[in-house]
């Protein structure tokens, strides 16, 4: 009969190999939507490519023409945009954010600068939230597959307060997708929109336009656009740092896990072994005392 540290040795190693069984289960689960996370980025780059083109000859073309969303002004009241995840197990992904978001805020409050805090993401919900910061308006349930529709309802909202002269710039927090190994967490100016510059290869001569209506209605259709097009990029980046976080996290606990089972089993054999030296001791012993008794 085992003893009873054998015993929870052997419920230590179901455990372990239970739970390995989950984390190569999520391992598996995120390595697959890395790819499609990588074809829906790739997918976007042509419009996003495209837009920049446009935004950036018209702001170079339009002879003056302002709108409200270029407008620079004094920041009186800050926007900040944090984008995490819904889901945890991602590793680092979130903690790296939210730090850095959380940094800028001490700033804004060490200057007096008051802020608006807007969400992306339980994690970043739940941290802030029991951190005692207020949180203007949260966007939850859209961080694993973001659709365009996600992207526009925060697009509008951040865009209506900054019409509205409830905050002077929004500056937004994310992660950058590199590669499946390297996500880089980064902090970027969304608004007032800043005309993209052209790379080494762009043409040195912007390329021309007649506006028909006028140069202001044209940007009014476009910039909001743009600004759309710019979250949705984030949204896809982000979605697919956090499966790619999550599959080399979820791979590393899958290998600690095995780790763990040989450690244990070894443990286990020990304990066996040593019962069966115990077992065998006693039988010898007993056997001698009979012999010569």
């Amino acid at each position: 009969m085992a003893s009873a540290e054998l015993r929870q040795i052997r419920r230590r190693i179901r455990s372990v190999q239970s739970t390995m069984k989950i984390t190569r289960a999520m391992e598996l689960i995120a390595a697959s939507r890395i790819v499609k996370a990588q074809q829906r980025v790739s997918a976007a780059q042509p419009y996003t490519n495209r837009m920049n083109e446009v935004v950036r000859n018209v702001a170079a073309a339009s002879g003056g023409a302002s709108h409200p969303l270029l407008e620079s002004r004094e920041v009186e009241a800050a926007g900040v945009l944090v984008v995490t995840s819904d889901r945890g197990l991602a590793g680092a992904y979130n903690t790296n954010v939210i730090r850095m978001a959380e940094e800028r805020l001490v700033a804004l409050a060490r200057d007096d600068v008051p802020y608006r805090l807007y969400v992306v993401g339980k994690k970043a919900q739940s941290y802030f939230r029991y951190r005692k910061y207020r949180i203007e308006r949260a966007f939850l349930g859209v961080t694993d597959t973001p659709g365009y529709g996600d992207a526009r309802a925060i697009a509008n909202i951040v865009m209506d307060d900054y019409a509205q002269g409830n905050v002077d710039s929004i500056e937004v927090f994310t992660t950058e997708f590199k590669s499946a190994l390297t996500q880089t967490p980064k902090s970027w100016q969304l608004l007032p929109i800043a005309p993209p510059e052209g790379g080494a290869d762009e043409e040195a001569v912007p390329a021309g336009y007649t506006y028909e209506p006028s140069a202001g209605a044209i940007l009014s259709r476009l910039l909001p656009r743009y600004v759309e097009g710019s979250v949705f990029g984030v949204l896809l980046d982000a979605s697919a740092s956090e499966h790619a976080a999550r599959r080399r996290a979820m791979k590393a606990a899958t290998e600690n896990a095995e780790d763990l089972t040989r450690l244990l089993t070894r443990q286990a054999n020990q304990a066996r072994q040593a019962e069966i030296t115990t077992e065998i001791s006693e039988i010898v012993g007993g056997a001698e005392a009979l012999t010569h008794g």
